[in-house]
């Protein structure tokens, strides 16, 4: 049994949260992150884990969906914890069922507005923009068999000021984001009881 808590992240793209989280744990003394997994070959997040020393592991939609190999990675891994971070598939059910309330996702608006199938990054914020709303913020949630409808763990808002264009909104969001998601991951792991 490992001394420290094992993460993994899944990311589908450029991986500015990932990359928070493997700051936040590269010298933690109880959590570490063991490895990060993408469906997209050339997701700059490789660079990133690449820079961390971090082993990676690329798969396709069959092998994630339609076998089991994934799931049995992450067991030999003994991993605690699965952190999606911009990961844009829907998490299979072997999966959910071999790590039971140990998947979540971040997502950038508050929950149960905008979520769903299609709602994500920029198709978020300008759904948002659109319907001139005055604050958005950012949902961490339990990942469950449906697009953004799992227990929500945390939620912070931001205020929309009348001046401000996409680029705005997005960054104020991915400043939540940062400054939330590992703190958030740090808290679920020492809730975890060691088995």
């Amino acid at each position: 049994m490992h001394l420290k808590k094992r993460i993994a992240i899944f990311a589908s793209g450029s991986g500015s949260n990932a990359q928070k989280i493997m700051e936040h744990f590269k010298k933690h003394n109880d959590a570490e992150v063991a490895i990060v997994l993408t469906n997209n070959a050339d997701a700059f997040v490789l660079q990133r884990a690449d820079n961390f020393e971090i082993p990676t592991h690329i798969f396709d939609r069959y092998e994630f969906t339609k076998t089991d190999s994934v799931v049995n990675l992450l067991k030999s891994l003994e991993v605690d914890l699965i952190v999606l971070a911009g990961f844009l598939w829907l998490i299979p059910e072997n999966l959910l069922k071999a790590f039971p309330n140990k998947v979540i996702n971040i997502h950038p608006a508050l929950l149960p507005k905008y979520g769903g199938k299609g709602m994500y990054g920029d198709f978020v914020h300008k759904s948002i923009m659109e319907n001139g709303e005055d604050e958005s913020g950012i949902t961490i949630h339990f990942v469950n068999e449906h697009f953004d409808e799992g227990e929500i763990i945390h939620q912070s808002k931001f205020r929309i000021e009348k001046g401000d264009d996409l680029e705005m909104v997005k960054f104020k969001g991915q400043q939540l984001e940062h400054l939330h998601y590992p703190k958030v991951i740090e808290s679920l792991l020492k809730k975890m009881k060691s088995l």
